[in-house]
């Protein structure tokens, strides 16, 4: 069996859940896919399958024999998808604005009475009953035509027995235009009276109106992906090749790995690289969410589009294209928007029963009127309107639509959710175990204590410095990043392995390094969880220096938080007693030392008994397989890429209170589907008994199946709005238990 595959397809003619429902029933019955996930949102399927047992092409084919559009995506274009989007939203406002042309005469014609308006006689109904026909037939005509897509598609799907939203409208428009024809040939044969059996101002207006609703819909729709529109303005379209002497501007696509690129004051970075010379202030606020500029110099390593904010400098391309930072942060967000959270199965699971169930609501509401006695005519409107008012739109929307916002809002705060799943699970949360270095320690050793020994202070730590700047140890390298520029020049260096260094200063001998190289044996006061190594001046120790892994100064505070959730522990392959005392720092319930990585594993799998979820914060390659075991990997971006592609959720910045912004955007996200869902369950609770007339007996209360179709049209838009409003929350860092 060959590895599985996973492509996009791009899906055409969706109106409702019940479409997604039958596009993924088209494509998961074929051999070999595994999961099929549809997304009515951006319209989007995601397919994994067995490339050897199943075909793409197959897979278009049968998606298109249920009715709708499949085309393979090799790369995810998000500039064809938003021309796309424009032009939706484009096509439904043509169709709205060509549709009402027709629509507002029709229904003055028809309703003119209803106001005590006189028409000319030579269409008056009570005169001339043909010609008044005739005028509206004439009128409906081209208003059938822009809406041809409910009798072409959704009639069709019926025969199929995938009905959808289509397949109501056009049920519902097409019996009244039917009726009215009935009637129309009724009054030719001399039967005036039919006359008023003429709904074609129902049919053609309520066409209008969905046209109108689908319209701020897919309005509405094009505002959730700001996230990546704002991302996408930042990809620079050209960048300054360095050609010997020369400098020559190229499109950002021709750029190739090694290329030496010249980047000015106020241009952005063109690609991810390395500085080579120059000075700048770097702005990362839109990758990283990061405010405060960095200060870039030679070796310093910059991603594209960040901004440079003042300076000239020369760097060395090293990702382009699709490796860079900026496009697989989009990457990842369009995938995320694009997956489904649990929560929307309630949704598919209802869709797939509830458009058959509408239609034969509609056939008993027709057949109960008729019986009651009520005549022909009632019975028809009221059927007509069940059909109208119960589009599934809202149902197939809530969902996507808040994921979509709330992953795109998790972005712009430097919080990357590589799914649905992902933000939905992260707020069941109840037990955090942080990897220590790289993660609640920043894994690079810092100078926290100078001890000198009846020596003066300066002058033993520049000696220190100096030796220090020879070697490539990461204890040395902390100390001799203290300073900028080597003190003293040394002479004779060498390195010791698992001792320290030795060299000449000032033509003394100096050694550093540990207490057994040194040999130290007197009692010093060497707080806990640092690392002391000496300095020997002329066989004389004049000090000593403590050395420990910073504590990143967010861990305690976010710690303290999450503790308020559940259980906090610490995993680290440190020794017991550095690992101790970290643990007392940032006051984890409980830690793990001397782990090694499938050990992790094991830990985390322990943990997870008795279906407690349990999230693993890492950085390191030695962390992703416990990062894929835990129910929620989290990645901080400072890591390493194996640990980032394991992980559900990356922090692009090294903030660990970022966690508890995900979990609050995870709250906020779940509950707004959860309104959503309300709304569109309510919505269809409440209406389909209304239109189908069960206030008319005891009120005398009905529902005219135009407002039917103005109501349904915005149930869909009221979702969506709901879900924008994901957007203004502002998170504080904090979660309320």
């Amino acid at each position: 069996m060959q590895q599985e595959k996973e492509i996009k397809l791009d899906i055409e003619g969706m109106t409702c859940a019940s479409c997604v429902k039958a596009v993924e029933k088209s494509i998961s019955k074929l051999k070999g896919v595994s999961f099929v996930s549809v997304n009515l949102m951006d319209e989007k399927a995601v397919v994994k399958f067995d490339p050897a047992v199943a075909k793409v092409k197959d897979m278009e084919k049968n998606v298109k024999k249920a009715g709708y559009g499949a085309t393979f995506i090799p790369d995810d274009d998000y500039d064809r998808d938003e021309i796309k989007r424009k032009k939706t939203v484009q096509t439904f406002r043509n169709r709205f604005i060509f549709s009402s042309v027709f629509a507002v005469p029709l229904l003055f014609i028809s309703m003119a009475h209803t106001f005590g308006l006189t028409l000319p006689s030579i269409i008056s109904p009570d005169l001339f009953p043909l010609n008044f026909a005739l005028v509206e037939i004439l009128l409906v005509i081209p208003i059938i035509i822009f809406g041809r897509n409910f009798y072409i598609k959704g009639i069709p799907l019926l025969f199929k027995g995938e009905p959808n939203m289509d397949t109501l409208v056009g049920l519902g428009t097409g019996a009244a235009i039917i009726y009215s024809l009935f009637s129309t040939v009724e009054i030719i044969l001399g039967h005036p009276e039919y006359v008023s059996g003429l709904y074609l101002d129902t049919a053609g207006v309520i066409v209008a109106l969905i046209s109108l609703g689908k319209y701020f819909e897919n309005l509405s729709k094009s505002r959730t992906s700001t996230a990546i529109k704002k991302l996408m303005n930042l990809k620079p379209k050209t960048a300054i090749l360095k050609v010997d002497d020369s400098q020559k501007e190229i499109p950002v696509e021709e750029v190739k790995v090694g290329d030496l690129l010249i980047v000015k004051a106020g241009m952005a970075i063109p690609v991810d690289g390395v500085i080579l010379s120059g000075n700048a202030s770097i702005d990362q606020s839109m990758l990283t969410g990061e405010p405060i500029p960095i200060d870039a110099s030679k070796g310093t390593h910059v991603s594209a589009g960040s901004m440079n904010l003042n300076g000239t400098i020369e760097m060395e391309a090293q990702k382009v294209g699709k490796d860079t930072v900026i496009s697989k942060i989009i990457k990842l967000i369009r995938d995320a928007q694009s997956s489904k959270a649990p929560i929307a199965r309630l949704a598919d699971i209802v869709s797939g029963y509830f458009v058959p169930i509408v239609i034969g609501i509609a056939i008993l509401t027709f057949v109960v009127w008729i019986l009651l006695g009520l005549g022909f005519i009632f019975a028809l409107t009221m059927s007509i309107a069940v059909l109208v008012i119960a589009c599934p739109c809202a149902l197939g929307l809530a969902t996507p639509t808040a994921i979509m916002v709330g992953s795109g809002k998790a972005a712009e705060n430097g919080v990357l959710f590589k799914s649905g799943e992902a933000l939905e699970t992260l707020r069941k949360i109840k037990v955090f175990v942080f990897d220590k270095t790289g993660t609640i320690t920043y894994g690079r050793p810092k100078v926290v204590d100078v001890v000198p020994i009846n020596y003066d202070k300066d002058e033993f730590f520049k000696i220190a410095a100096s030796m220090a700047s020879k070697s490539s140890h990461p204890l040395d390298k902390a100390i001799a990043n203290e300073y900028e520029s080597v003190p003293f020049d040394v002479e004779d260096f060498q390195a010791i392995a698992g001792k320290g260094i030795t060299g000449i200063i000032n033509g003394k001998r100096v050694r550093v390094g540990n207490a057994k190289f040194i040999e130290y044996g007197d009692e010093l006061s060497i707080k806990d969880g640092e690392t002391p190594v000496f300095v020997e001046y002329d066989g004389k120790v004049i000090g000593f220096i403590g050395i420990s892994d910073e504590i990143n100064p967010t861990a305690i505070k976010t710690v303290q938080i999450l503790k308020r959730i559940g259980k906090v522990y610490m995993l680290t392959g440190d020794n017991a007693k550095t690992a101790q005392v970290i643990a007392k720092q940032v006051s984890v319930d409980d830690f793990f030392a001397e782990t090694l990585p499938d050990q992790k594993a094991q830990i985390i799998e322990h943990l997870k008994a008795n279906n407690v979820k349990v999230a693993m914060i890492g950085d390191g390659i030695n962390d992703s397989v416990a990062l894929a075991k835990a129910d929620i990997g989290i990645a901080v971006s400072s890591g390493t890429d194996i640990a980032m592609e394991t992980a559900d959720i990356v922090l692009m910045k090294n903030d660990l209170e970022d966690i508890v912004k995900a979990i609050e955007l995870s709250n906020a996200t779940i509950k707004n589907v959860k309104e959503n869902l309300f709304w569109a369950f309510f919505y269809n609770i409440i209406g389909i008994p209304i239109a189908a007339g069960i206030l008319y007996m005891p009120f005398g209360i009905s529902l005219n199946p135009m407002i039917a179709a103005l109501a349904m049209a915005f149930s869909s838009v009221t979702v969506v709005t709901n879900a924008l409003r994901l957007k203004g929350i502002k998170l504080k860092g904090d979660v309320k238990v």
